[in-house]
């Protein structure tokens, strides 16, 4: 009798058989995002160094925070996420994934995994773009690589939960994570936005004096930051498993709803 495949190889299996879905329009559109930041960063540093003037960490750091981290991060994760595991639902492909035997929790994160890792691909190339000092640049991409996968596997699980999961995970990224600077207390650490900024170092920059609703804003240690993103995004693409592993596959499609 023939073994089932571990997890590890139907991981390996899986991330090589979709690479080719990365040469598609979805993918070109993933590394194509992050590069107009990238490229931005590099015109406009040329520009000011061609006309004489200093070129400062305040350009590099606008296009990093309300550029990269602000819009096209949770653009790329909402780009990404339905082209895991929610798409083979909706579209009643995953019951010939599942022909032969294979540890059906290992699905979400072996679909979502490539595009992670090409994502992340094209995120560093940006970021070294941008011209951000040298003695930055290492956790601000360290910060990208984390709140990517963070993200990517928060909208999976929600993919999972909800028929409009998508649709949440916009809410959640574009509204909710900008009140970073009105939520009070312990508030802010359920923002993606807390945990980046403790990674980099760069609270203080988001609040000033004439921002009445502002609160006061919590200060966390580096590491702190980017341990909770690593568990984030781990036990979001375990839980994606675990609800794959109890979904009926037959009723997929019909099953979440919100």
């Amino acid at each position: 009798m023939r073994r089932a495949p571990s997890p590890l190889t139907t991981l390996g299996a899986i991330l090589l058989g979709h690479l080719p879905r990365l040469l598609q329009f979805r993918g070109w559109l993933v590394a194509a995002l992050p590069l107009l930041v990238g490229a931005a960063g590099v015109a406009m540093g040329a520009a000011r160094h061609l006309g004489g003037g200093p070129v400062g960490p305040g350009l590099a750091l606008g296009l990093y925070h309300q550029g990269l981290v602000a819009v096209i991060l949770p653009i790329m994760a909402l780009v990404v996420a339905p082209a895991g595991i929610r798409e083979d639902l909706e579209q009643r492909v995953l019951p010939f994934l599942l022909v032969r035997p294979v540890p059906v929790w290992v699905l979400p994160l072996s679909r979502g995994g490539i595009w992670f890792l090409w994502g992340t691909l094209w995120l560093l190339i940006s970021g070294l773009g941008l011209g951000l000092e040298l003695s930055l640049l290492p956790l601000h991409l360290l910060a990208l690589v984390l709140v990517f996968w963070a993200e990517l596997g928060f909208l999976s699980l929600l993919g999972l939960l909800f028929r409009r999961g998508t649709l949440w995970g916009a809410l959640v990224l574009f509204l909710w994570d900008p009140l970073l600077r009105i939520l009070p207390g312990r508030l802010q650490w359920l923002t993606f936005t807390h945990h980046l900024q403790s990674l980099t170092g760069t609270r203080s920059l988001q609040v000033r004096t004439q921002d009445l609703l502002a609160q006061a804003q919590l200060s966390g240690d580096p590491w702190a930051g980017a341990l909770v993103l690593l568990l984030v995004g781990l036990v979001c693409w375990a839980l994606a498993g675990w609800r794959l592993q109890t979904t009926p596959v037959g009723l997929a499609g019909s099953g979440g709803e919100g």
